[in-house]
């Protein structure tokens, strides 16, 4: 009985060490980039974030230490079960590891829940519900670049501080919007403000004329734009038609982007606050970094924040395959080494990744320039406030993820 238990633990412990080598071995990677490719959200991430994911795999020098990393891409067309079924398709069939952006707020709260269940992993730089690292979170998912909450506590209550007490929102009538409206709702009310209406409108609408009398007519301070991308410039448009910044009323970016900045232009867009954790033109590595993604993009662009999440994100995600000297193809225990090591790199600094997958880094309050202010092409930014990483994010005793309970 003793020799034939001997055999056993023997057997084991080779199985044990044969699986341990493979692993350590195995330097294959296939990366997906989940975007919206053709649609409302394009600018903001789209084909410049397949740059910059193709950036980060060319600044990581992994293939010089013998990895072989594959890149593809696909457009979800902001519908969660185009999304949910192309992340199918890549973890069973393409055999994908990591998925990367995911923007649109109901795509990636229905391939967290896919990845989770695959126990693949996604490093989510496009949707802003804070959902994602609070009452929905994963051990399968990393909350990288920015939130609602983030976005509410930056902006929102900026605005409320300087005197912007009575809100009316316009909402995208999706999980990103109802987010957005929740966090921002909250913080008014604590900093004493009032919410006297909202209204929500489809997503990728042309026509904001209704919903904007009605913010009008409502006689509040400020017009809290819950939305994001082309709904964000066309609302921000159809307000100039109709005079409502001229009339006394402020309209608040909650979610706006360079992209968007530069579509309406100057003298459309100036005097607009907006909160980012990534600015182009904040230093040297940041403008050395948006040299080269510029000379990339057909559109020759300034990466946004959503961009520049996926090019730190993806290469925290080398640093955690490195350390653990092979790839395990394993999201939950990469995604665990991730939060193990500091994050720190070139465009958003020194940070952490929180238990509930929220990375953290400072948040940046800014003011859209004068047109009499902007020296160059894409300088459309003036710093007003920063708050620290730990301050930005939702605080951990405030949170409902479930990865936190003991």
């Amino acid at each position: 009985m003793r020799n034939k238990a001997s055999a056993v633990l023997l057997g084991a412990a080779l199985a044990l060490a044969a699986s341990g080598a493979a692993y350590a071995q195995d330097k294959t990677v296939k990366i997906g980039v989940l975007t919206d490719n053709s649609g409302l959200y394009a600018d903001l991430g789209g084909p410049g974030s397949t740059v910059a994911a193709q950036m980060a795999i060319e600044d990581s020098g992994m293939a010089a230490k013998g990895w072989k990393l594959d890149l593809i891409s696909a457009d979800h067309q902001n519908k969660p079960d185009i999304g949910t079924s192309i992340a199918r398709q890549w973890i069973d069939v393409e055999k994908v590891d990591v998925l990367m952006d995911v923007l649109n707020s109901g795509v990636a709260l229905a391939v967290n829940n896919v990845v989770k269940e695959k126990n693949n992993l996604m490093i989510n730089s496009g949707a802003a519900t804070s959902d994602l690292t609070n009452a929905q979170c994963s051990p399968n998912t990393v909350h990288w670049t920015y939130d609602t909450y983030m976005l509410a506590h930056s902006t929102g209550q900026a605005l409320v501080k300087a005197g912007g007490d009575t809100w009316y929102f316009l909402t995208a009538d999706y999980a990103f919007g109802a987010a957005l409206e929740r966090d921002t709702t909250a913080v008014v009310l604590a900093n004493g403000g009032k919410v006297v209406g909202t209204v929500k409108h489809p997503l990728n609408t042309a026509d904001f004329s209704s919903f904007l009398l009605q913010a009008q007519a409502s006689k509040a301070k400020i017009i809290g734009m819950a939305n994001a991308g082309g709904d964000t410039t066309n609302t921000i448009k159809q307000a100039a038609e109709f005079g409502i910044v001229s009339g006394g009323q402020k309209l608040a970016g909650l979610l706006l982007f360079i992209s968007d900045v530069h579509s309406l232009g100057l003298p459309v867009a100036q005097g607009l606050n907006l909160s980012a954790t990534f600015y182009w033109d904040a230093n040297d590595q940041t403008r050395e970094f948006s040299k080269r993604f510029s000379e990339r993009m057909k559109t020759k662009s300034k990466p946004t924040m959503v961009q520049a999440g996926v090019y730190a994100g993806l290469l925290h995600y080398f640093k955690a395959l490195e350390a653990l000297g092979g790839n395990p193809h394993d999201g939950a225990k990469v995604a665990d080494k991730m939060k193990e090591i500091p994050t720190d790199d070139t465009l958003f600094g020194k940070g952490m990744i929180q238990p509930n997958g929220r990375a953290i880094h400072p948040a940046y309050l800014f003011e859209v320039k004068k047109p009499s202010e902007s020296k160059y092409p894409w300088d459309y930014y003036k710093l007003i406030g920063t708050t620290p990483a730990e301050q930005a994010f939702r605080p951990l005793a405030e949170s409902t993820c479930p990865l936190l309970k003991k």
